[in-house]
């Protein structure tokens, strides 16, 4: 043990460098906060991995890359004012080892979106070559034997697996107080299990055409939900020993606004600008992905008798040849049928409960309207 009492796993991978904790009080600060963080982190393992061989330093570069250059830091920051509204104290001696564990969340995400982008074949993400993609066009590129594409696959699954080592490795790191460590480790590890049931069950209902509302909502609950808000709120309470009553309310908080939150990610992927979205307009239709949009479409054409229009958003689903023509058809069906308002009318609900579940219980300022604030964003988002 350290003299602080936290976790000594031998070197600090972070350096003597405390700038991260830097303005934290506001979003943009934080933001920034958790980037640092995970520079500083990533920067330390691509030194690991010239060790092993500078074509892996190359290739983990990539992964660098990848988390470095996008994404909207939604699972630290949960995580943080989950922490910061169960007492945790920004001037706190532990805010710096918070905010690099809560920052580990974002190598989970990348080891979600990279394993995703795989199994669906999407072709970008964030505007940028997905990494299998990216990977594929190396292999072409360099002249290597073999087939580029199962080289690319071979090379994402490798990464992937290796951004949730390094969670794993960056939250051990951050300088956790042991006791925190222990209490942070019941949510992390339920975490990591429900987010891969979710991308297993996501995978099972595309092969066997599972297009049920139950279907669509459980994927939403263990794919999205859980990972993306509940389980880092619970997290950010576990790591400031929250009391049972607020890990309850921020749990039934995060699963609500978890689902909002991937309900208006479907509707953005069928509806969504592709220059602010990052990817092409229609791709949840071309990957096959069975949404809650979709279950709600097909079931209300078929209670409608309206077989052609149920028939042509089936065939919509998991076609990779659905032009921009066929797109906006299953846009003005989707819209005909109902299943957009519907789709509105349930991130609203599921909006006010979960507000509703954080006004039950007391939650320290400022992390209260920010968690509000928060929610918003969330289920508006045009991106």
């Amino acid at each position: 043990m350290t003299r602080t009492g936290a976790l000594d796993t031998g070197h600090d991978p972070f350096g003597a460098d405390t700038r991260p904790v830097d303005h934290l009080l506001d979003d943009t600060g934080l933001i920034v906060a958790v980037e640092a963080a995970l520079a500083a982190f990533l920067r330390s393992r691509t030194t690991d991995t010239t060790a092993i061989d500078p074509a892996f330093a190359e290739a983990t570069d990539a992964l660098v890359a990848f988390v470095l250059q996008g994404g909207k830091r939604i699972r630290p920051t949960f995580a943080w004012w989950g922490w910061r509204g169960a007492g945790g104290a920004v001037d706190s001696p532990e805010a710096v080892a918070v905010l690099r564990a809560v920052s580990a969340l974002e190598l989970i995400q990348a080891c979600a979106l990279i394993h995703d982008d795989l199994m669906d074949a999407s072709a970008t993400r964030r505007g940028r070559p997905t990494v299998h993609v990216e990977f594929a066009r190396r292999h072409v590129a360099a002249g290597w034997t073999g087939q580029p594409a199962r080289f690319g696959a071979a090379a994402a699954i490798l990464l992937g697996d290796l951004a949730l080592a390094w969670a794993d490795d960056m939250l051990r790191a951050a300088g956790l107080p042991l006791s925190a460590l222990l209490r942070a480790t019941p949510p992390w590890q339920a975490m990591r299990t429900e987010m891969l049931g979710g991308q297993y069950l996501d995978v099972l209902h595309q092969a066997t055409g599972d297009t049920s509302t139950r279907a669509a909502l459980q994927i939403d609950r263990y794919k999205t939900a859980a990972y993306t808000v509940e389980r880092p709120l619970h997290l950010g309470a576990a790591l400031a020993d929250g009391r049972p009553e607020l890990i309850s309310a921020y749990r039934r908080f995060g699963a609500d606004i978890g689902v909002a939150f991937q309900l208006r990610d479907d509707l953005l992927g069928v509806f969504g600008d592709p220059a602010v979205t990052g990817k092409p307009a229609g791709d949840d239709l071309r990957e096959g992905k069975r949404t809650l949009l979709v279950a709600v479409a097909v079931e209300r054409a078929e209670k409608r008798g309206q077989r052609a229009a149920r028939d042509a958003v089936t065939a919509a689903v998991g076609d990779p040849d659905l032009d921009a023509a066929g797109v906006d058809r299953i846009r003005d069906l989707l819209t005909d049928l109902g299943a957009v308002q519907t789709i509105e009318h349930r991130i609203a609900a599921l909006t006010g409960s979960a507000l509703d579940a954080l006004s039950a219980v007391e939650i320290d300022e400022p992390a209260a309207t920010e968690l509000v604030a928060l929610a918003e964003l969330a289920t508006r988002r045009r991106s």
